[in-house]
């Protein structure tokens, strides 16, 4: 009885090393390449940004490219460093989400241990160069600067004002805007308006903080938020029908936000526009909810202080929203933005557990979302501007207010949408 029951125990043990095996050269066979299992996850999330021209540092194209970064891409994905996404996935969901399954990640960390395999070029699933979730596509019309900038040595933030004239004959609807920084280093954000009363052609590189600023402000931008961009920012390409009314002659109001420098480089940037294509059956307009929403108290933030915000705004129509952009500065800590039907029914836009200045972007839903008419959009925002904040551009704490400076702060939320 002994024997047998010996002899059992060495049958199964024998029989578990069997199955170890028979694992371990399965796995050696599925061993993971990089044309078929790792080019798809890179090419979707990270080529768009990572390409020439685009704000990547370097590129995430090939092979070579990405063997080369494997260990540093490792780092960034597992810390989930990269790729740059702040919405909060659980909440809500966008057409232009650059985030990394679990499965993703851990895909990547298993192909660089089995040590980085290329794998079979017929594995590729496409040779072109992706673009991100919009179409390939041409500008139909671009407009630089009128001429170099030339930014300063000075070491501290800068923020100009251009002015760059159309000269369109009609009005035009627009498919998407574009910003192309021409100094991809030093050009930080910038945002576009526009402008028809011809009386600020005269502002070609006005400072922010320029003495006579307050003459632009006599002359109020027809459009306030046309577009804005950020590093990794795409312009947002609107439904078919739909489109962005610029009108005739109108001039482009372009400000630009210039990090320090030590050095006088140049800036050359560009506004390129794709203009709506067949029938425009409803034009996109934009909701632009800043700090004069705000409700439970004034927007002043003062050292030390952990204050919390809440602006409302009222609808008085039916609106189906296509994106939405929030904004804050380093003193952002978090952000969420909703809206409640009059039936008390909360309908998600965006939620921002933690902010980042670095990496801001519009959101770009799936499908359109329709609020409807009595509703309220609710934004909420908590800013940190104690020692503890590791983003705070200023030591010691100071009271802080609105401004358009980094070291001053905002609270925005910026709608695209059409009416219903």
């Amino acid at each position: 009885m002994r024997k047998e029951v010996l002899l059992i125990k060495l049958l199964q043990a024998i029989l578990v090393i069997a199955l170890q095996c028979n694992t371990l050269s399965a796995q050696k066979s599925e061993a993971l390449t990089f044309h078929k299992d790792i080019a798809p996850i890179i090419h979707q999330n990270c080529t768009p940004c990572h390409q020439p021209g685009k704000a990547g540092p370097f590129n995430l194209i090939t092979y070579h490219d990405v063997s080369n970064k494997a260990d540093f891409i490792v780092y960034v994905t597992k810390t989930r460093y990269m790729p740059p996404w702040q919405a909060d996935p659980s909440y809500q969901t966008y057409l232009n989400e650059r985030l990394l399954t679990s499965e993703e990640i851990a895909t990547i960390q298993t192909w660089v241990t089995q040590g980085k395999k290329e794998g079979d070029k017929k594995d590729a699933q496409s040779i072109d160069v992706p673009t991100g979730p919009y179409p390939e596509r041409k500008p139909d019309l671009s407009f630089a600067m009128r001429s170099p900038f030339m930014i300063s040595d000075a070491g501290k933030d800068d923020y100009r004002f251009f002015n760059i004239p159309t000269h369109l004959a009609e009005d035009t609807y627009l498919e998407a805007i574009e910003f192309v920084p021409g100094n991809k280093r030093l050009v930080h954000h910038s945002r576009i308006m526009t402008d028809t009363s011809h009386m600020v052609r005269h502002i070609e590189g006005l400072s922010a903080n320029d003495s006579t600023i307050w003459q632009f402000n006599k002359y109020p931008p027809l459009d306030r938020f046309l577009y804005g961009w950020v590093p990794g920012n795409f312009p947002i390409f609107f439904p078919k029908g739909t489109g962005k009314k610029i009108n005739k002659d109108v001039d482009l109001i372009l400000n630009i936000h210039y990090a320090p420098s030590s050095v006088k480089e140049e800036d050359l940037s560009v506004i390129n526009l794709y203009l709506a294509q067949g029938k425009i059956e409803k034009e996109v307009k934009t909701i632009t909810i800043t700090e004069e929403y705000i409700l439970n108290n004034r927007f002043l933030i003062p050292k030390n202080t952990k204050p919390y915000f809440e602006a409302v705004y009222l609808l008085d129509t039916t609106i189906e929203v296509i994106a939405v952009m929030p904004h804050m500065h380093y003193l952002g800590s978090s952000f969420k933005a909703y809206a409640i039907t009059p039936e008390k029914t909360e309908i998600p836009l965006i939620r921002i557990n933690k902010w980042d200045f670095n990496w801001q972007t519009s959101y770009q839903f799936k499908e359109l979302v329709q609020i409807p008419k009595g509703s309220i959009i609710k934004v909420e925002a908590s800013y940190d501007n104690t020692a503890g904040n590791p983003a705070n551009p200023t030591f010691p704490p100071r009271d802080v207010q609105y401004g358009w400076n980094t070291t001053s702060e905002m609270m925005n939320l910026v709608l695209y949408y059409i009416e219903k």
